[in-house]
């Protein structure tokens, strides 16, 4: 497994798939995967790269989302939705015993807040995270469910995270504004 937090070039792309397909030579009963944290959508596809200007892919080196990677793992299509609905209490429990100096200040946090804000929603915790997490895994399992394609598709990332929170809100508490 090679987990890919940011983008690879071709040339360590190329050196990846080799590295992979090396292993499939060695141990015929594997397969390898490709897991990309934040992919742009849920998949779990055959891994197509090049190689010495080569197009190569091999069925058994995946190319998966972290989504398709935990069910694959688990065996629960939506088991990383639920890991994510249970870190922001977990994360706040952290904080509220390790103190402040566990939490730097980030500039990130701070334009989500602004955000919310700006949308008229003083959201819960679960609601900020939810927005959060929307802005990367918007077609993962469990999460894809919250808003339609189309909505996703026709909505700015702002108006997404605003809508998303409004729709946590009133589904939770029965308001649009909490």
């Amino acid at each position: 497994m090679k987990n890919k937090h940011n983008t690879m070039n071709s040339a360590a792309a190329g050196k990846t798939f080799i590295k992979m397909q090396s292993q499939l030579l060695e141990d015929d009963d594997c397969a390898c995967f490709l897991v990309e944290a934040i992919a742009k959508k849920s998949q779990n596809i055959k891994w197509e790269t090049s190689v010495d200007n080569q197009k190569v892919g091999h069925k058994l080196i995946r190319r998966v989302s972290m989504d398709k990677f935990y069910a694959l793992v688990t065996g629960q299509d939506d088991a990383f939705y639920q890991i994510c609905m249970v870190l922001p209490e977990v994360i706040q429990k952290v904080v509220e015993t390790e103190g402040e100096n566990l939490v730097p200040h980030d500039t990130v946090i701070d334009e989500l807040r602004e955000i919310a804000k700006e949308s008229s929603i003083e959201g819960t915790d679960l609601a900020f995270a939810m927005a959060i997490y929307m802005l990367g895994f918007s077609s993962y399992a469990g999460f894809n469910s919250m808003l339609t394609p189309e909505i996703v598709k026709e909505m700015q990332t702002s108006d997404r995270i605003s809508t998303y929170v409004k729709m946590i809100l009133k589904n939770s508490y029965g308001t649009d504004n909490k």
